[in-house]
């Protein structure tokens, strides 16, 4: 199938069949894809926490607008982004650049030096605005590798970020949730959007041409 065809496909999935896990093999697949995802400067700011503990997962669902659906996928892909930019950050980054190309370690000392010039002007709540757009570069990856797989996914916002926050010590890892991406197979019986057809805004009106 082409991709067009995989996302036509796919749903925000409303019930999962809890019986049904997602194979390692297939999840990493998913990771990958997600972990290729472009980012600003290729910085990669940001982490994905994977969750596949019931037991957390239930500690998880306070909150959760979809408690069901959080509690039944086969896993739960946290995007926690980094809570700021800092001066270590950007050099660990970039050496690692280097130290992959085998190039000299700050080859790119000009450009990082212009980055944190940029974010030392910032607050962390700036950084923190611009670390959390990245993630959404990798959620979209992430989901559209599910469907070429024929798994399914529903991306989430509606969850309480402190109470995961908490659940998964992402404070103590400089990070802060963004989103959730719920995977696994979608119950057909008590998915009620399975049924019904896609719907998005027409072609013509989506696509301003000028």
């Amino acid at each position: 199938m082409s991709l067009i065809e995989d996302l036509n496909w796919r749903h925000a999935v409303k019930a999962y069949d809890p019986s049904k896990k997602v194979s390692q093999e297939d999840l990493y697949t998913i990771l990958e894809a997600a972990r290729l995802a472009p980012t600003s400067s290729g910085l990669q700011p940001f982490r994905i926490v994977v969750v596949e503990n019931q037991e957390l997962k239930e500690k998880m669902v306070q909150g959760a607008l979809n408690p069901e659906v959080m509690r039944d996928s086969s896993h739960v892909l946290v995007f926690a982004a980094w809570d700021s930019y800092s001066n270590e950050k950007i050099d660990k980054v970039y050496d690692h650049h280097t130290d992959v190309r085998d190039l000299p370690q700050g080859r790119f000392n000009s450009y990082t030096d212009m980055l944190k010039k940029i974010y030392g002007a910032q607050t962390p709540a700036e950084h923190f605005a611009h670390t959390a757009r990245q993630t959404y570069i990798s959620l979209g990856f992430a989901m559209a590798q599910a469907a070429e797989l024929k798994i399914d996914s529903t991306p989430a916002e509606g969850f309480s970020n402190d109470v995961v926050d908490e659940i998964l010590n992402l404070k103590e890892l400089g990070l802060k949730s963004v989103s959730l991406l719920y995977l696994g197979y979608r119950d057909a019986e008590k998915d009620w959007l399975s049924t019904m057809k896609k719907v998005r805004v027409p072609m013509e009106e989506f696509i301003i041409k000028k």
